[in-house]
């Protein structure tokens, strides 16, 4: 069943930081609380280290909006990495102009390991955004290419020729 009651089922990774804000997502489970499914949260130990790299590949491979998740300022475990999201993030957004995607397709949140409730409701809200913007413009084209890929026949193998003996 679609998301947003139109088909469209959003496609969205989160890159969450191992300390905070992935200790979050586990405090949202262990509390049992509700929060969209769309989701899939890649762990990784500081959110400093998400390089825009990171973000255009989930594009590329069909995400429809990427979020970075990390620790709130002065509570990061490696001192500055999230003040060091800040910078790599601008850059983010201006690489994500440049493909001609919306700037709403990405983000950046902060979140601790005691704010289970804060990370669902952040998750339904990024959710509700990216189906509010639509299918990625890059996962449109990617789908396009696999039906296409799908109705194309496979060749022939041509007939192995008997041998004579």
């Amino acid at each position: 069943m679609s998301a947003a009651g139109n088909g469209f089922t959003p496609s969205i990774v989160v890159f969450a930081c191992n300390w905070c804000s992935y200790a979050g997502a586990d405090t949202a489970g262990i509390s049992r609380i509700q929060y969209s499914p769309h989701i899939r949260v890649i762990r990784v130990m500081c959110s400093g280290r998400i390089n825009p790299e990171f973000v255009l590949h989930a594009f590329a491979q069909g995400a429809d909006g990427v979020a970075v998740t990390g620790c709130h300022f002065g509570d990061c475990h490696y001192l500055f990495g999230n003040h060091r999201q800040v910078d790599l993030f601008e850059r983010t957004k201006a690489l994500v102009r440049t493909l001609g995607l919306e700037d709403d397709r990405v983000d950046l949140e902060w979140i601790s390991a005691a704010e289970g409730v804060r990370y669902g409701q952040y998750m339904d809200a990024f959710v509700k955004q990216i189906q509010d913007l639509g299918m990625s413009p890059i996962r449109a084209a990617l789908e396009l290419e696999r039906a296409a890929e799908a109705e194309t026949p496979a060749p022939e193998t041509p007939a192995v020729a008997e041998v004579s003996s």
